[in-house]
């Protein structure tokens, strides 16, 4: 209840901040393209909490307007367009950048990492995350994207059509995941990675083709019927929490005066926090429903700490081997291991 109370003042000040604020650039119009699918929870979130919020917090300088993914350029093009004003923005998943530095897969999604959310978000602004991005975005974008911020929204749980209650119970499993830092973690941990498209995720769930399944949150997971033939899902789960960044047009952004910038830093991060907050309720709420039903077949099972920690040491050799060849996913490896040393989630 303390951590809860703690988000919820955070929430608050933040947003107090914001109509603080008095602003005197002129007024601008964003188009921010997502990772999310126009109707889906998280969208519908901030379209129905957060955008008349902005303006609000802005004295009226700064309005969004939301589009979903691909909708304008192709999901991995968004910092290219940012930079040369076809967008103005985007709300994203930050591993879409990996295929031009791994750093981008590092910073996106340090997979078995982090225990919450708040860990991560408190990473990227009192760790050193959003300045490490910022760096990969002056290079890549050649200097024409500003990193607003960054923060993870869920923990992802592990869908799962087998019962995997250990560590131990991954050897062997065919996980549906994507290619790259995920697919090792789970290689070296004794299952065996499978690559597929989301889309083909629960007919593979479905037929056998795999056993788990790398996906979505129990929410969006329930969402989609996939606990119709999945029935041990893993939550808290165990492996993916990937941030959502908010990058904009730097051009633009310099534009804003000091007290307007302030004003959408200030609506980024207090928009993470409450969509962490409404996402973890609705994910306990689903969770304690399929509890109670015992004529579903679910079995929701929670992996002991003593293998959660060992989960993250195997991860952590792979974060290490992945960050070579690059000097900035080095530098974001090393961030993430002072951070997660100080905040006792791994030996020093």
């Amino acid at each position: 209840m303390r951590l809860r109370t703690l988000i919820s003042a955070g929430v608050a000040f933040v947003f107090g901040l914001g109509l603080a604020a008095a602003p005197a650039s002129a007024q601008q119009s964003w188009k921010v393209q997502t990772s999310m699918v126009a109707g889906d929870a998280y969208y519908k979130m901030i379209q129905d909490h957060w955008l008349d919020r902005l303006a609000a917090m802005t004295g009226g300088q700064v309005k969004i307007e939301l589009t979903p993914i691909g909708s304008v350029v192709p999901h991995t093009e968004t910092m290219n367009a940012i930079g040369q004003g076809i967008l103005q923005g985007d709300l994203t998943s930050t591993t879409y950048f990996a295929g031009r530095d791994k750093v981008f897969a590092l910073m996106g999604d340090l997979i078995a990492g982090y225990d919450t959310p708040l860990q991560l978000t408190m990473f990227c602004y009192h760790g050193g995350g959003r300045e490490i991005l910022q760096e990969a975005f002056d290079r890549y974008s050649g200097g024409t994207v500003q990193v607003i911020g960054c923060g993870a929204i869920a923990k992802e749980a592990l869908v799962s059509k087998a019962r995997i209650a250990t560590l131990a119970d991954l050897k062997g499993k065919k996980i549906r995941s994507p290619e790259g830092l995920a697919a090792e973690v789970f290689r070296r941990a004794g299952a065996a990675p499978v690559a597929m498209p989301p889309s083909e995720t629960y007919t593979a769930l479905d037929k056998g083709v795999v056993d788990a399944a790398d996906n979505s949150s129990y929410t969006m997971d329930k969402s989609v019927g996939m606990h119709k033939v999945a029935k041990f899902p893993i939550y808290p789960g165990i492996h993916s929490m990937p941030i959502i960044q908010f990058t904009v047009n730097k051009a633009m952004w310099n534009r804003l005066s000091p007290q307007t910038r302030q004003a959408v830093d200030s609506w980024y991060l207090a928009m993470i926090y409450d969509l962490t907050m409404r996402n973890e309720l609705q994910d306990r709420v689903f969770v304690a429903q399929d509890k109670a039903d015992k004529s579903s077949g679910i079995e929701i099972i929670d992996w002991s700490q003593p293998d959660r920690d060992a989960f993250r040491a195997i991860a952590a050799g792979a974060w290490k081997d992945f960050a070579e060849g690059s000097p900035l996913a080095k530098k974001a490896y090393d961030a993430n291991i002072a951070f997660m040393q100080k905040m006792g989630l791994l030996a020093k």
